[in-house]
């Protein structure tokens, strides 16, 4: 099946974070991390034979959720977990925040690579813990990890958990085998657990390739936990559903009780039959997406050499979030995206909401049609030409 990414699908009036947010209808939302694209069909059918059954009551996670995540793992990343590794809960920001709970206690610090998904942040001071800022190198529009920093953070005692967003977000960097090996002899010679985001994971340019950080090593593996789901990389982030992996039975037992006493420790209908869905017949649509995206991303970056030159892009090896440097503004993060809101009907993500590293930066969701991202750099262009002759 041939999937057209070029429609241009009106979101307004279903909801939609994204969309029915701004007071001004004719604001167009790049912000949130979700996709203006219809998910896999095999996932839209999946859900229309679950609606027909008529009957929405509790829930019972059925062994096929965890195959259909298994054999994926395995097939396409080279990760074979076990099915007594895995917990279920309702998205990975509820498993990171269960994850924190269950393995640091109030006072302790989480080690985070800054600029960094800004519910990191959250879910550390909710437990009463507090944030390490770790923050990356930005050089030749790239970033990469300070491990002398990390090194020195994570020997500090109070650090027990670090954070990692594989991919990273806002960064944009898939980071190799090489780099989170690293960054795991960091962490285990300090004893500090690693929990991996992997949300983001399928979302990957060509010529680069998404490691699981489980994956690299026994040691790292049995070090560490991932927090996993199909809802980012298949645009079902509304149907709440993740997987929590440990190969460390008195981990998952500390989890399994954080899960519970945070109450999320039930899952819909819905985000099951999604995922075994997606995981077992939705391929074919990802690497369609994949090279759409791969496409809107080359769009923008030429738009921008001709249009844009003093606004450099960081370079997309994964995510479809684009980080643009617009410190030649000189103007603060979120100044811009509220002008851009008011005076050219473009929102985007001021870059200090992942921290102060972020400064200076702006967060461009590219996953829409094409001629949705023109029309939004041309907002973008006609904004700045505004403010040069005002």
């Amino acid at each position: 099946m041939t999937y057209d990414f070029n429609e241009l699908i009106n979101r307004r009036g279903t909801n939609s974070l994204k969309w029915d947010s701004a007071a001004d209808p004719d604001v167009l939302p790049l912000w949130v991390a979700d996709m203006d694209f219809r998910t896999a069909q095999p996932v839209i059918d999946a859900l229309r034979r679950r609606v027909e059954h008529g009957i929405f009551g509790y829930t019972h996670v059925p062994d096929a959720f965890y195959e259909s995540i298994i054999r994926w793992f395995a097939r396409r990343h080279g990760w074979t977990m076990r099915r007594e590794w895995m917990l279920y809960t309702s998205g990975v920001v509820p498993a990171l925040s269960a994850v924190i709970k269950a393995l640091t206690a109030p006072g302790d610090k989480v080690l985070v690579q800054t600029p960094v998904y800004n519910c990191f942040f959250s879910s550390i001071r909710n437990n009463g813990c507090t944030v390490e800022e770790s923050p990356l190198i930005y050089e030749n529009q790239t970033y990469r990890m300070d491990f002398d920093d990390l090194e020195r953070r994570a020997a500090d005692p109070r650090v027990k958990v670090m954070l990692l967003c594989n991919p990273h977000n806002p960064a944009g960097r898939v980071w190799t085998r090489d780099e989170l090996a690293r960054l795991g002899d960091i962490c285990l010679r300090h004893g500090v657990t690693a929990v991996a985001d992997e949300i983001h994971c399928e979302l990957v340019m060509p010529g680069h390739t998404y490691t699981p950080y489980a994956s690299v090593s026994e040691a790292m593996r049995h070090g560490s936990v991932t927090c996993l789901s199909p809802t980012k990389s298949f645009n079902m982030a509304g149907l709440q559903i993740a997987a929590i992996v440990s190969d460390d039975a008195d981990v998952r037992r500390r989890i399994d009780r954080a899960i519970n006493i945070n109450e999320v420790c039930d899952v819909n209908p819905f985000g099951i039959e999604a995922t075994i869905a997606a995981y077992d017949e939705g391929e074919p649509w990802l690497l369609q997406l994949l090279d759409y995206l791969k496409g809107n991303y080359d769009f923008m970056c030429d738009y921008c050499r001709e249009h844009l030159p003093e606004f450099p892009l960081t370079e997309l090896e994964g995510t479809y979030l684009v980080w643009m440097d617009c410190h030649v503004l000189g103007l603060p993060s979120e100044e811009l995206e509220e002008r851009l809101v008011d005076e050219s009907r473009l929102w985007l993500n001021a870059g200090t909401m992942y921290g102060a590293a972020g400064e200076g930066f702006m967060r461009w969701n590219i996953a829409c049609p094409r001629a949705r991202l023109a029309e939004t750099l041309e907002r973008f262009t006609e904004f700045l030409n505004r403010t040069k002759h005002s």
